[in-house]
């Protein structure tokens, strides 16, 4: 009777193990951007023809010379949609690899809650209420980004997200230049315009349109200044606008410079073999700590890139090491 408990007991462990190795590997084939494995790599390129092709059959629903074929573009839709339930269910289900420091049921929950969860959910959701509230049927457009969440764990993308995340403080800067001048210009042209056109600037907002156009150097031409005052603020305020617009164009194009000047610096490491690696474990003193703190205690040492979930990152001074990271610096001499 013992024997076959023990045997009963074992045969369940055994389950148990091959259970979790399954659930373990297909975690690992549903994981973006997991490029030593060859599964993950077509599973990533079977998703993203999915994508176009459900983005495809959204934008061609909507011309009516396509009304022919609307039964094959809802036949699409449809069988697209039942691989993005089916993703995001795997994704659920698998959700306690992606957390293993919180329980089963936090992962999940985190899961839900992160940039992916919510993206996969705002897919999948507008399908079923697409005869309901027009708001659902807008998170249509929601399906495009699912594109981005594909390409973010890749260095090409990689790369603006850091050069947008280190020049945010001087980019949010310009943009509140740009909307301050966008508030000034259309006061002025108010006060200068109201008079003449009382029905086009009617209010001190009313010019709002008009200066986005201008500063922007769009220029519909459905608001305009008639009078010589006005004529000469729109001409200034068209001119201040060109170089507003040029300052965060010129911020991200310095960033990208920047970012390409380090990927550089890091091939060349590469190749001459001067670049010291250090795996940063669960007690190490370095989490949390900076890439700023971290040059300055090794005094001449210079990070290069931050390996983090098998993904290459650019660092900025301020980015935080964390568990796992892997930090390739080099020492200058």
């Amino acid at each position: 009777m013992c024997t076959v408990a023990l045997e009963d007991l074992k045969l369940g462990s055994t389950m148990s193990m091959n259970y979790k190795k399954i659930k373990k590997r297909i975690f690992d084939i549903i994981q973006i951007g997991q490029r030593d494995d060859t599964l993950s790599k077509v599973f990533d390129i079977f998703i993203v023809i999915v994508i176009l092709i459900n983005i495809a059959a959204m934008f061609m629903g909507t011309f009516k010379e396509m009304s022919r074929f609307n039964r094959i573009i809802d036949i699409a839709e449809s069988i697209t949609i039942g691989i993005f339930c089916i993703e995001y269910i795997l994704r659920i289900w698998t959700s306690e690899f992606l957390y293993p420091k919180v329980s089963k049921a936090k992962s999940v929950v985190k899961f839900l809650l992160s940039f992916d969860g919510i993206v996969d959910l705002l897919t999948i959701l507008p399908f079923f209420f697409l005869s309901g509230f027009i708001a659902f049927r807008m998170l249509r457009v929601v399906r495009i980004f699912h594109l981005f969440r594909i390409n973010a764990y890749y260095d090409s993308f990689n790369v603006i997200t850091s050069v947008l995340y280190e020049k945010r403080n001087q980019i949010i800067s310009s943009v509140f230049i740009i909307v301050i001048l966008m508030l000034c210009s259309s006061l002025c042209m108010y006060s200068a315009e109201q008079y003449v056109q009382p029905d086009v600037f009617d209010n001190a907002f009313s010019g709002i349109w008009w200066s986005i156009s201008t500063i922007l150097t769009i220029g519909y031409g459905d608001i305009y200044p008639v009078t010589i005052l006005g004529k000469i603020m729109g001409a200034l305020i068209g001119v201040l606008g060109v170089g507003a617009v040029a300052i965060p164009t010129g911020i991200i194009s310095a960033g990208f410079v920047e970012q390409y000047t380090n990927f550089q610096k890091y091939n060349s490491a590469k190749v001459q073999r001067m670049t010291t690696t250090l795996t940063i474990d669960s007690n190490s003193p370095l989490i949390g700590q900076t890439t700023n703190s971290f040059e300055a205690e090794k005094e001449k040492a210079d990070v290069i890139v931050i390996i983090r979930d098998g993904i290459v990152m650019i660092p900025t001074d301020d980015t935080k090491f964390k568990e796992d990271d892997v930090i390739v610096y080099q020492d200058e001499i």
